[in-house]
């Protein structure tokens, strides 16, 4: 039997996906799940701090599902404020094995992306959490401080505690490792997309706009695509919602560029059947997005930053440098005004989801992390 931890954050994100379609691919393989979430969904400040200076709050009940189901393995996702170190001390004394999957930079970054002031920042590292502390990268002092207290009280208890710590993609786990985490413990498991998701050919060649997804912030550089859209005429979309929104609006005028909100995802997967291309030009070492891991799954091309794990998603030759504007209008062009190339990059990119992000791939990789381990 596999415990499945997730503190869900505030907004859903990628990480309540991985989640979701982790449990969904175990079931369907034959092993008993079970999910236990708690939420940060209206949690005060004052209990947020808590929880992560205490290092969780009631492990008690993670140890009790081990032992009541049997559990044999834990497989934790996001564990801030609410489970912490002590729900994985917890699994293990009840005599289960421990992953902890990393999604983000968020054990060693108390703001989980590793950037600030316009570049990627790793200045709190192996322990040394002062200076997000000093730049207050959370805001206001009180927070600065707790969230540095908290990490630095954290980490050698997690090097206790954790079996095995997972990375969502090699740049991740090259990160993790020069940050502070022990390289023979730190492997690396991209996401994946179910079979389900994977379309039966790409229809890019007919595409009627550029798309770009995500949360609308500095770091994700979607001003860069809609310079891109405005240089070479380009329609394009923009899906998503964020604190950059008004900015970008701003740089938008006057250009063929239209914002959607956030969208459902049922409504975001016919916006992406009609795309020609996806931008994803992130300023930030992305980890590894969903918007272009489900792009590759629906047959569309994508045009990405050489940031993170994005040229590992989508291959090196589609990887642009983040800073190279001209860069970014000319591979525009160069897709935008030739169809038949479209689709054949669209079917390029429906390969490598099949071969490189397929299911059986990933639980094959999975079973091997997990160990011994019958349905």
């Amino acid at each position: 039997m596999i415990l499945i931890l997730h503190n869900r954050y505030r907004a859903v994100g990628g990480e309540e996906r991985a989640v979701g379609d982790l449990a969904a691919l175990l079931r369907r393989r034959g092993h008993e799940v079970e999910v236990l979430e708690r939420s940060s969904q209206g949690l005060g400040r004052g209990a947020a701090a808590h929880g992560l200076l205490a290092g969780g709050v009631d492990p008690d009940e993670v140890a009790e599902v081990v032992r009541r189901r049997g559990a044999r393995i834990v497989h934790a996702h996001n564990i801030h404020p609410l489970f912490g170190w002590r729900a994985l001390s917890a699994a293990r004394a009840a005599g289960a094995r421990t992953l902890l999957h990393l999604h983000n930079y968020r054990l060693f970054c108390a703001i989980g992306i590793a950037y600030r002031e316009g570049a990627p920042c790793f200045r709190c590292r192996r322990g040394d959490t002062l200076p997000g502390l000093r730049l207050r990268c959370r805001g206001p002092l009180s927070e600065a401080a707790v969230y540095a207290a908290a990490l630095y009280r954290q980490q050698p208890r997690l090097l206790e505690h954790v079996d095995q710590f997972v990375a969502v993609s090699g740049a991740l786990a090259s990160h993790m490792r020069d940050l502070g985490l022990p390289a023979s413990l730190t492997a690396t498991l991209p996401n994946f997309v179910p079979d389900d998701e994977l379309v039966p050919e790409s229809r890019a060649g007919a595409g009627e706009f550029a798309l770009a997804v995500g949360r609308l912030t500095e770091e994700k550089g979607f001003d860069t695509a809609v310079a891109a859209a405005r240089a070479t005429g380009t329609p394009l979309v923009i899906a998503g919602s964020g604190p950059d929104e008004p900015r970008l609006r701003a740089l938008a005028a006057g250009a063929d560029v239209r914002f959607t909100g956030r969208l459902a995802p049922g409504a975001l997967s016919g916006l992406r059947a009609r795309a020609a291309v996806v931008l994803a030009p992130s300023r930030w070492e992305e980890p590894f997005p969903y918007a272009v891991l489900e792009a590759l799954a629906a047959g569309v091309p994508i045009l990405a930053s050489d940031r993170g794990g994005l040229p590992e998603l989508v291959g090196t030759d589609a990887a642009l440098p983040a800073s190279d504007q001209a860069a970014w209008s000319d591979a525009l062009a160069e897709l935008w005004h030739d169809p038949p190339l479209r689709s054949a990059r669209g079917e390029q990119a429906l390969v490598r989801a099949r071969e490189q992000f397929g299911e059986a791939g990933y639980y094959d990789r999975l079973s091997q992390l997990y160990g011994p381990l019958s349905p």
